[in-house]
This record gives C-alpha cells, sequence and structure tokens, in this order.
C-alpha cells in the first residue's frame, strides 16, 4: 500500500469521524448562531488545535498508555464528562435570556481567544477522541511509515477539523439560521444544554467501575 493512499485513507476517516454529531457540533453550531461568524470561526480553530493534540498523542503512542492505565483512562472521563456537563448547565440556565445579536453585550462574550478555548477545552475534554485517533493509525499506519506521512498527518487533522468546523461556522451564522434561532431561542438552548449534559453524564457513567 503506498504511503499516498494511507494517508488519504487516515484524512478520510478522520473527516468522518469529526463529522459525527458529538459535544463540539453542538457548541460551535450554538456559538456562531448566538454571537457571530468570527466567534464560530475561533471556536473552529480551537477545534482544530484539539484534533492536532489527540493525533500528535496517538503518534506518540500515549493512547496505548490511556488503555493501559485504566485509572488514568477513567479520571480524564470524568474530568471531561464533567465539564461537558458544565457546560450543559451554563447554557440551559442561559436559555430564558433575551439575546441581542446585533449588539455585543461585553468584551468576554465575543472575544476570539475566549470562543477559541471554548473550543478547545471541549474537544480536548473527550478523551474517547485520543483512542479514535490511536485506532486510526494502529489500523492504517505502517510499521515503519515515511517521515513524510509523520510530518504530513498532524497539519491534515488540524485542516479537516477546523475545515468541518468552519463550515458549521459558516452555516449556523447564516442570517435564516440565526431568525429562526432567535424566535425558539429557550427551546433550542434547553435541548443544547440537554445534549451536552447528556453526554457529559454518559463520559462519567462509562468510567465508573461496572460492578457499582
Amino acid at each position: 500500500m503506498s504511503s499516498f493512499f494511507v494517508f488519504f485513507s487516515i484524512i478520510v476517516a478522520i473527516a468522518i469521524g469529526a463529522m459525527s454529531p458529538g459535544p463540539s457540533f453542538v457548541l460551535v453550531s450554538r456559538i456562531a448562531i448566538s454571537r457571530s461568524r468570527t466567534a464560530g470561526f475561533s471556536a473552529a480553530l480551537g477545534m482544530g488545535v484539539g484534533g492536532v493534540t489527540f493525533a500528535t498523542l496517538a503518534l506518540l503512542g500515549l493512547n496505548a498508555l490511556l488503555m493501559q492505565v485504566a485509572w488514568l483512562y477513567a479520571l480524564l472521563k470524568i474530568g471531561g464528562g464533567l465539564y461537558l456537563i458544565y457546560l450543559g448547565i451554563r447554557i440551559w440556565k442561559g436559555a430564558t435570556e433575551e439575546l441581542r445579536v446585533d449588539a455585543p453585550s461585553g468584551p468576554a462574550t465575543i472575544s476570539p481567544v475566549r470562543n477559541f478555548w471554548f473550543g478547545l477545552a471541549t474537544q480536548l475534554s473527550n478523551p474517547k477522541t485520543a483512542i479514535f485517533y490511536g485506532s486510526i493509525f494502529a489500523a492504517l499506519l505502517p510499521a515503519s511509515p515515511n517521515g513524510w506521512l509523520l510530518m504530513a498527518v498532524p497539519p491534515a487533522v488540524f485542516a479537516v477539523e477546523a475545515g468541518w468546523y468552519c463550515v458549521v461556522a459558516l452555516a449556523f451564522s447564516s442570517s435564516r439560521p440565526r431568525a429562526f434561532y432567535l424566535r425558539l431561542k429557550t427551546w433550542i438552548d434547553r435541548v443544547a444544554g440537554a445534549v451536552m449534559g447528556a453526554l457529559g453524564l454518559r463520559l462519567v457513567v462509562e468510567s465508573l467501575p461496572r460492578h457499582l
């Protein structure tokens, strides 16, 4: 199997994983639709950096450590799950607050850096993503990959992750989705908060010992 075909296969697999609905999709779409397109793009860049972080860890073989040290993996899942639950509660509590998208509500709300860190933290909150990357690399990478392949994978991961979520931000920051959101903000935010919290709760429950 040629290195170019391996590279293409890895990127396709990662793209499919990135497009799967999850907390990252919920967060980016909500930031884009409730704040601004720039805010959504900032969160998308955070998702890209998070993806590169997990991909690099997987290439270094650290995902194997997570699988072997069960308590460390469980601890990371609990921490990530609690963070998602926290985000879900924040979104739910803010569901009834009036939102004016044509007027900024404060520097902290519109700061690109703040939205970037929200995206990065959400991406890193799910250590299962590291296992996903590890599984992809274990299945598709040859035992002794070419140097250019190892160098090309991380920036390609960033392009796929950030690119997909930029598409999400672009779509949800358009006028029609925004008008729809403003009409149904309370219910949309409550659904988004519930989904985020449920995903976090699932991570926590999965990390608990089976006999509990």
